[in-house]
């Protein structure tokens, strides 16, 4: 039996990456799959070559699937390349899970995915399930539960009643009752001001992102996300990616661990500010205010 749930694959020019985060989804043979991916940069030689090694990964699916494919010939870039990819996914399926080639995930992610989509299939408050934990040395460590709190792009997934209502351009964001509502839905003023400037420069369009507007999106809607509370997916992409730096950061890499399912569910849908204030006292201390933003791009998201 395969993986029911869809899944959306976004590659681009990381041919070794995409190989090892391939191998995790053929594991659980997924009987959908959707594979997206930019063209190469005009302005870089090197990715003719290493975005067609990348797409020449997925012909080795060898399981019965449905496969469809969305392959630029042109480099849209990061906002335009993965939105647009993220909305074609969603003209095909209602629910889905979304990877990128960085994203390596342990196996019960999917099922972790899958039982979630199905529980907060119809309330609205719920949009978005994230397979990432930063705190995977000083949280709670239940390899059974997860917490409400800002949720992550690294391996995550949603359904197209969520992302219908993703605002690629923030339209609202110059409003200050809808600066007031966000700095409300983050939970604490510490994030607030780290994330400000993100959110100004990604309405401004002087960022070059999709995820902060996801961020965005859902915070103005109310809406909440799951975090585990271990971690189950680790990006391995940090140093070499487009928008990744250093390979030693405080979250480069982080362990693996495995859920144990049935899933004990919180009895309330509150947000974890105990684990966003550790979250952000342990980005704030490696790196000091001046640098926290790069740490930050885990949760967008969140």
């Amino acid at each position: 039996m395969g993986y029911s749930v869809p899944i959306l694959f976004l590659i681009f020019n990381r041919p070794a990456f995409t190989e090892m985060v391939f191998e995790a989804i053929a594991k659980i043979k997924p009987k959908y799959l959707y594979i997206a991916a930019d063209g190469p940069r005009p302005d870089k030689p090197d990715d003719i070559d290493l975005c067609a090694k990348t797409r020449s990964v997925i012909e080795r699916i060898n399981w019965d699937c449905e496969v469809k494919t969305l392959l630029r010939d042109k480099n849209l870039g990061c906002k335009s390349a993965v939105s647009e990819a993220i909305n074609w996914f969603f003209e095909n399926v209602n629910e889905g899970v979304i990877l990128e080639d960085d994203c390596l995930p342990d196996r019960t992610f999917f099922p972790f995915c899958e039982d979630l989509l199905t529980k907060y299939r119809f309330d609205d408050r719920v949009m978005s399930i994230s397979g990432s934990n930063l705190l995977t040395d000083g949280w709670k460590k239940d390899a059974q539960s997860y917490h409400w709190g800002h949720g992550g792009i690294w391996g995550w997934a949603t359904w197209k009643r969520a992302w219908n209502l993703y605002d690629i351009e923030m339209k609202d964001w110059a409003k200050q009752q809808t600066k007031d509502k966000v700095k409300m839905q983050l939970g604490t003023t510490d994030w607030y001001h780290s994330y400000y400037g993100m959110f100004e420069s990604s309405f401004n369009k002087s960022l070059n992102t999709w995820d902060i507007q996801w961020f965005y999106s859902i915070l103005i809607n109310g809406g909440m996300a799951v975090n585990p509370c271990i971690n189950l997916v680790k990006n391995i992409g940090y140093g070499n990616g487009t928008h990744m730096h250093s390979a030693d950061d405080a979250i480069a890499d982080l362990p693996l661990g495995t859920m144990i399912f049935p899933l004990k569910h919180p009895k309330k849908m509150l947000l974890d500010t105990a684990y966003l204030k550790q979250v952000y006292a342990r980005l704030n201390k490696k790196y000091k205010i001046s640098v926290i933003h790069r740490a930050l791009k885990f949760f967008k998201i969140a």
